[in-house]
């Protein structure tokens, strides 16, 4: 099973960059792990909220696979600790979906049709993050599940 980040418009600052490939790096020592990168509308300044958010979902929605399980990194899903995250993405490696695939939508984030087809939804924070930082935070809490599930001494409690 491939794991996969979703996410719309391309990363532009060095630093990010440089940390999310080392991540995406030590992830993929435990997992077959990527990420996909929807290009960005252009001339989205001339469209509105709900037809960015539209065609940023068709785009999105078209991306998938059948099988995929998707899984929305949104502000108003559920919340985990690292550890309760860790045993979730478990769960969802042992069910052996074809591939399990957190999407980042973009600024204003997902469509009602993205939201209907995500099998979950998953906050990792409630504060509004840069889709950068969400990037390196997400393969970061990642790598550390990974650690935690392998009793590796990245984690502490």
């Amino acid at each position: 099973m491939k794991t996969v980040l979703m996410v719309v418009g391309a990363t532009t600052d060095k630093h990010f960059i440089a940390n999310i490939e080392e991540y995406v790096r030590r992830v993929n020592h435990y997992m077959p792990f990527g990420i996909e990168v929807i290009p960005e509308l252009r001339a989205a300044k001339h469209l509105s909220e709900s037809e960015q958010k539209a065609r940023e979902g068709d785009m999105l929605l078209k991306a998938l696979q059948p099988g995929d399980y998707l899984v929305l990194l949104d502000e108003h899903g559920i919340e985990r600790r690292s550890i309760e995250f860790a045993r979730w993405v478990e769960k969802r490696i042992s069910a052996s979906p074809r591939r399990l695939v957190f999407m980042v939508g973009g600024p204003y984030g997902f469509s009602p049709e993205v939201h209907r087809r995500a099998d979950e939804e998953i906050s990792l924070s409630q504060m509004t993050l840069s889709h950068q930082m969400i990037r390196l935070l997400f393969v970061e809490q990642l790598y550390r599940a990974m650690t935690i599930l392998r009793g590796e001494p990245y984690h502490h409690e």
